[in-house]
């Protein structure tokens, strides 16, 4: 199960947002509409089918204890972790405490990122796009190894 695209979504005035149809059905297939969200050190929202996040944190439990940055991310991405399922709508309330982590506002945006989703502010995503498109079109030579022989 893939994901990919760039969905405009709204926020309700409870904080609920609709899964976009084309998800739907696939995401009640293979989790039965259970998710879990999270938080990026990004300031956006990460989405899991609940079986797909269930691996990455089984990965972050069995990172070092004694590693400062392991610890980091285990408090971050476990810690803010909230199980979710969508509702018969297809929407998922998000918890006030994910919504101000990201600083969502009435306007989102969900990318779909392959395995997972990002939940972005609309103007967050907006001012960043700007940056990351000017930043790939400045600096070629930070890319890492393992991209050098990616063909697009």
């Amino acid at each position: 199960m893939i994901f990919r695209g760039i969905n405009n979504l709204a926020l309700d005035t409870k904080g609920r947002m609709a899964m976009p149809a084309r998800y739907r059905e696939r995401l009640m297939e293979t989790c039965g509409g259970r998710l879990v969200v999270t938080v990026d050190r990004d300031r956006c929202l990460l989405v899991y089918p609940l079986h797909e996040w269930e691996i990455i944190e089984s990965q972050l439990v069995n990172l070092p204890s004694l590693n400062k940055q392991a610890r980091l991310l285990q408090r971050l991405l476990i810690g803010y972790a909230t199980e979710m399922e969508l509702d018969s709508q297809g929407r998922i309330l998000m918890p006030t405490m994910l919504r101000e982590y990201a600083q969502l506002d009435k306007k989102i945006v969900l990318i779909g990122q392959g395995k997972k989703f990002e939940i972005w502010d609309e103007q967050s995503w907006n001012e960043n796009q700007s940056i990351w498109l000017t930043d790939m079109n400045d600096d070629e030579s930070d890319m890492p190894s393992s991209l050098e022989n990616l063909s697009l």
